[in-house]
């Protein structure tokens, strides 16, 4: 008999243990389990379209932090990175094929630009992708979480390729980050796809910022300036004003294109904005860009948005860290030589007009920070919820 009480008091505290595992279990698959795929149909897709070092990368992290976002940082640079002997127009038409596939989360796409052997961390600055660092990639944050990029870089490495696509299924929206694009004209297939609900999100910044930003970075965008430029004849001097020349002339048409074009598909999936607005009021501009994306503005991000330009820092390179988002955006100012910004306005003149940049005449009105150099913003009525035809 004792020997029976004793069995049967262990086998009682066997199936206690198994019964407590078997909930530890279930809740833990609660937890990590994705959500179910989003049908194609309910699902937005969109492109944040602008150039090198406009405060992209920041604007990308708005949409990139949001919970209901997929989001990649400039898949096209595997185009160019592999195909770089190639024209601006020619490898305009790949890109758009890959970006399709993307918003399609079709992932096979990158077989060609790719190495074999190749995992999450393979895709192109793959850290500043929250869903690439949250389940089903990577079980160590809540899809909810804020996640910096450099505790994604260290947590979540070398996670199986092939899990990307049920991630991107799993998400409401599609969002790429993408300044490889010079001409708007390229995605009008995009956005009569019936497979695709297409929204371009067009950010500028000005000029002399993009350059004052562009010469800390020469040497990383040495290969996009080599495609751009192409068989031009430039001297290494003048290579930083030929590149800002084409990028004005660029951002200048694709606008253009919007506000002369009778595609209504275009105007009423268009929505510009400059960075400095951003800067000015980050609250008030996320707001209205959450709106266009029909993203809810949660409180969580509010005082992420908040935190991250209200912070003392300067701004690193390729690096999304707090700081004071305000005197980064004119930073040229200071950092400039008149006769630097003189030639840029030269240059780019009808963009600055266009975008609503004052010009400055003398170095006093340059240095001179009191001295408001943002105009009122260009307002081109793109009828956001307007049915598309």
């Amino acid at each position: 008999m004792k020997i029976s009480r004793i069995s049967t008091g262990k086998f009682s505290i066997l199936i206690v243990m198994a019964q407590t595992l078997a909930f530890i279990c279930l809740i833990f698959k609660f937890y990590e389990s994705p959500s179910p795929p989003v049908k194609k149909y309910q699902r937005t897709h969109m492109i944040i379209l602008s150039t090198w070092r406009s405060g992209s990368s920041f604007t990308g992290q708005l949409f990139s932090q949001h919970p209901d976002v997929f989001y990649l940082m400039e898949p096209v640079w595997h185009v160019w990175s592999k195909m770089h002997q190639n024209s601006v127009k020619l490898l305009h038409m790949a890109a758009r094929d890959l970006v399709r596939s993307v918003f399609l989360c079709d992932m096979s796409v990158f077989e060609p630009y790719m190495p074999p052997e190749k995992f999450t961390s393979s895709f192109f600055q793959w850290e500043t992708s929250r869903a690439l660092c949250s389940p089903p990639v990577c079980n160590l944050f809540k899809r909810s979480d804020i996640i910096p990029q450099n505790h994604c870089k260290l947590l979540c490495p070398k996670h199986p390729f092939n899990i990307t696509e049920q991630a991107c299924k799993s998400y409401s929206h599609v969002v790429l980050k993408e300044v490889r694009f010079f001409d708007l004209k390229v995605l009008y297939p995009l956005l009569r796809d019936p497979s695709l609900n297409f929204k371009i999100l067009h950010l500028v910044r000005d000029p002399r910022g993009v350059f004052n930003s562009r010469q800390k970075t020469t040497s990383a965008l040495s290969l996009d300036t080599k495609i751009v430029l192409g068989d031009r004849k430039s001297k290494n001097s003048d290579a930083d004003y030929e590149m800002i020349k084409q990028i004005c002339e660029s951002q200048v048409e694709m606008y253009r294109t919007v506000v002369t074009s009778n595609f209504s598909r275009l105007r009423s999936r268009y929505h510009m904005v400059r960075y400095e607005d951003i800067t000015n009021d980050p609250i008030e501009n996320a707001r209205q860009m959450y709106q266009f994306a029909d993203l809810n503005f949660t409180p969580k991000l509010k005082t992420w948005v908040h935190n991250i330009t209200h912070g003392k820092g300067k701004g690193m390179s390729f690096s999304i860290n707090s700081r004071d988002a305000r005197n980064v955006s004119r930073a040229w100012r200071d950092n400039l030589l008149f006769k630097t910004v003189y030639r840029i306005q030269n240059l780019c003149k009808e963009a600055l007009n266009l975008f609503g940049y004052r010009i400055l005449k003398t170095e006093t009105e340059q240095k001179n920070l009191l001295f408001n150099i943002v105009l009122p913003s260009p307002k081109l009525s793109t009828g956001t919820n307007a049915p598309l035809t």
